[in-house]
């Protein structure tokens, strides 16, 4: 498969996602529901009527009704069996974008229509008349087109996209701007609705409009593979960056920056090099500065051993710190972690050890606290204190924090 094929086709995949997405957020009632991939690509179920869609995108070629054939004789398939009393009727949509040649399509369409450009179909230079092979009569036919709706001019991926942003946006419970609809709700619904499609029992792949908004609604970036996948690595880690990261230096806040380490891929010279960056950009250390400050860092994942190690190395290299410990033998002093960091001093990070200390260091400060939090799979920190602005950051591997912060 060429690279430009299988843009194509994730494109089409992301589509098909998009479209249950918006379908869920412009169902009526919270208690309708859809099945992803369950008769068509995205079925909907209100209190009345079930609707089965076909999704595709075709935004290189030119509509022909050779396209929709086969589409449409498998929902044909489905409708006899709706009269043969082995399924329930339902209505049936198939909803495509097309490049061009939408002129070709009938602005009403006929049984004669349906019969020979639909229906009808040459395989290996054999005619075949799909209603013949099905035994259904012109009467079952004109039934089968009252369930039945075409549309070849659906919007494009990027007019989808957009509304659904604007959807997720007007959700009464969301209030969130447009970096929150897209890298938190959009990003959470593609994992749920990936997430579905992937289920082999239909029962499993069914949700409803109150469900899919309780489960999207968390505010912290993931690095879901699909979301990754329509965004880029690179555009996804610059976005955060802008977000949480551009006035880094401004503001004396009292920084806490949470970072989850993995020991199988696990470098020192990594983790130093991001301490340092972190001490660069979230310190202020000036002379002529009276409100001086420095960051909090806490590294989960790290042994003990491995912690002392590192910390060595930093002081070997004149890096100096503060870590609540004043002694041999000593307990965790918050007021010794919490000393101002000044030009004299020269303290250029806070290192706390046990993630349990946090609490206590909070209630021992007064300005603004911020707490970025990046984690691996499953988030390892939180906080009650509402007061205190708290950011989860899924990461892929450690370094991606170099290209965020």
């Amino acid at each position: 498969m060429t690279d430009r094929t299988a843009t194509d086709t994730i494109k089409g995949y992301f589509y098909q996602f998009d479209l249950a997405i918006l379908k869920l957020l412009q169902l009526e009632d919270d208690t309708h529901e859809i099945i992803v991939e369950g008769i068509e690509d995205v079925d909907v179920k209100d209190a009345t009527e079930e609707t089965a869609i076909q999704c595709k995108y075709h935004s290189k070629i030119e509509y022909n009704h050779s396209v929709i054939a086969k589409p449409i004789r498998l929902m044909l398939n489905h409708f006899k069996e709706v009269l043969n009393g082995k399924e329930k009727k339902i209505k049936y949509l198939y909803f495509g974008h097309f490049k061009s040649g939408h002129e070709k399509f009938p602005s009403t369409i006929t049984l004669d229509f349906l019969k020979s450009n639909l229906l009808t179909y040459k395989k290996e230079k054999v005619e075949y008349k799909h209603y013949e092979e099905l035994k259904l009569s012109d009467e079952n036919l004109i039934l089968f087109l009252e369930t039945l709706e075409i549309d070849i001019n659906a919007k494009s991926y990027e007019d989808q996209l957009k509304e659904i942003f604007t959807s997720l946006k007007n959700q009464n419970n969301f209030n969130c701007d447009d970096f929150e609809a897209e890298n938190f709700y959009y990003n959470n619904a593609l994992k749920i609705i990936s997430n579905l499609a992937k289920e082999n029992d239909i029962a499993n792949r069914k949700i409803s409009k109150k469900d899919f908004l309780t489960q999207i609604n968390s505010k912290q970036v993931l690095f879901h593979k699909w979301f990754v996948q329509y965004k880029g690595k690179k555009k996804l880690l610059s976005d955060i960056r802008s977000k949480y990261f551009s006035d880094y230096n401004s503001s004396p806040f009292e920084r806490f920056f949470l970072i989850e380490v993995n020991s199988s891929n696990y470098l020192r010279s990594d983790l130093k090099s991001i301490i340092h960056l972190i001490s660069k950009k979230y310190s202020q250390l000036s002379r002529l500065n009276p409100d001086s400050f420095c960051p909090y860092i806490h590294i989960s994942g790290l042994s003990n051993i491995e912690l002392i190690e590192l910390k060595t190395e930093l002081i070997n290299e004149n890096f100096k710190f503060k870590d609540g410990f004043d002694f041999n033998g000593s307990r965790f002093n918050p007021k010794s972690i919490t000393e101002k960091a000044t030009y004299h001093n020269g303290i250029k990070i806070k290192i706390v050890n046990d993630l349990k200390d946090i609490e206590t260091i909070f209630n021992q400060i007064s300005k603004a606290k911020e707490v970025y939090h990046f984690y691996f799979e499953t988030p390892f920190f939180s906080t009650s204190n509402e007061s205190i602005k708290h950011v989860q950051i899924q990461i892929q591997e450690i370094n991606d924090i170099k290209n965020i912060i």
